[in-house]
């Protein structure tokens, strides 16, 4: 669900503003000659920089998800609750249905809120997560059809194709963040150039990021029907559209509180509002997994 896609992007995020101060402050990719931009030089130096900074954020997933979210990985040969063993063994089910050789980590991380999310650099290293909210909330054939998408998003390979997109999406802001920079410290004095150049890089690349977010977020609602669709190939149709209407009912019960703070998670969003979620109008997926 959403969680993955944020995290994703917040990792990013953090991760750019880093290699951009870094950079900035050392002198590595020159790409200004006499006072003037060498555009191919800066569009190579855009690449390297926004692919790496993709890939690392994408090396870092899975340790990002568990600190940040506060998971408790359930070892399947630890002490568990039924509850916990049973959802270890869910998910080792379908992932070995969905062609998975190395089982994904599981884990449980506290929160009220409904929600699960698949993460990690590959589908050799990735993890599911449900919250506690999501366990009590759900009933059993919910549950299996939420775990379903979540383990068809790791043998899709949505990660890795995500990172992909965001690299190139990192470019660009990489590019124009820099082009942008330089413009504006051509309007500084001479002395100060240097300090608003590297001020205004690090706004600009910060505020194209946000807006960079935009076509990830398009993408990750894409992604999400092949993921509905791949839950349905392994819970069965009627559990994926069991789930979806459970979460639908879920988000009709959340109050205005709880409401704002589901910008990047499951909902039934229309209109401007669907620009900045990661998932598609929960109606809309229902009717496509019917039709199917």
């Amino acid at each position: 669900m959403g969680k993955r896609i944020f995290l994703l992007i917040a990792t990013n995020i953090l991760v750019m503003v880093t290699i951009g101060i870094v950079l900035s402050i050392l002198p590595i990719g020159n790409y200004i000659q006499d006072g003037q931009i060498q555009f191919t030089s800066l569009l190579a130096f855009s690449a390297v920089v926004g692919f790496t900074g993709a890939f690392m954020s994408l090396a870092m997933s899975r340790w990002m998800a568990k600190m940040m979210m506060g998971v408790k990985v359930l070892k399947e040969d630890g002490p568990l609750s039924p509850m916990e063993r049973q959802l270890v063994e869910k998910v080792h089910r379908l992932s070995r249905a969905a062609g998975i050789t190395k089982m994904p980590e599981v884990g449980i991380y506290n929160s009220p809120e409904v929600n699960a999310f698949a993460t990690g650099p590959s589908k050799n290293r990735s993890l599911v997560a449900v919250s506690a909210g999501l366990l009590q909330t759900m009933d059993d054939d919910a549950v299996e059809g939420v775990l379903a998408h979540e383990v068809a998003h790791i043998a899709n390979g949505d990660m890795v194709t995500m990172t992909l997109l965001q690299g190139v999406v990192n470019t660009f802001v990489v590019f124009f963040a820099r082009i942008a920079a330089w413009i504006v410290s051509r309007f500084a004095r001479e002395d100060l150039a240097p300090i608003v150049h590297f001020i205004a890089i690090i706004v600009f690349q910060i505020a194209f990021s946000i807006l960079g977010s935009l076509v990830v977020l398009a993408y990750s609602r894409y992604r999400e029907f092949h993921a509905d669709n791949g839950g349905a190939d392994l819970a069965g149709k009627d559990k994926m559209i069991h789930a979806l209407r459970s979460l639908q009912n879920y988000t009709n019960r959340v109050d205005g509180e709880q409401a704002s703070l589901a910008t990047l998670k499951i909902n039934n969003k229309k209109g401007t509002n669907l620009l900045f979620s990661s998932h598609p109008d929960l109606n809309e997926r229902i009717r496509r997994l019917e039709a199917k």
